[in-house]
């Protein structure tokens, strides 16, 4: 059975991989959730999350919706190019049901897909 984990070499770590992200991002959006896009040297695609206290107030709901983001990345694993991305979130994104995170996740990774084919 082969398992698309989410391990420590699938997320963006030190402050300086979060920098190299920001610098010249490609921007892929819905409503609620931003990613921005950076190509990597490694042969590995990794995830930052920067969901805001001030766009997310309760951590219960911050919490959530990194799990919904973590858990869409992980499936998508395989289909995604090689690349470093960090995922932000607009304010309101608390009030989205984990359907209509999942839905919208889905067009940005497609989005991200098609760009990079």
């Amino acid at each position: 059975m082969v398992t698309n984990r989410f391990t420590r070499e699938s997320r963006l770590l030190t402050p300086s991989q979060f920098q190299n992200v920001f610098k010249k991002p490609l921007r892929f959006g819905s409503s609620h959730i931003t990613v921005l896009v950076s190509p990597n040297k490694s042969d590995q695609k990794r995830l930052g999350l920067a969901i805001a206290k001030k766009r997310v107030k309760l951590a219960v709901q911050r919490n959530r919706i990194k799990r919904q983001i973590r858990e869409s990345f992980r499936l998508t694993l395989p289909m995604l190019p090689n690349i470093d991305m960090v995922i932000m979130v607009k304010s309101g994104a608390d009030k989205l049901e984990n359907e209509q995170i999942r839905q919208q996740l889905e067009k940005i990774w497609r989005k991200i897909i098609q760009r990079h084919n």
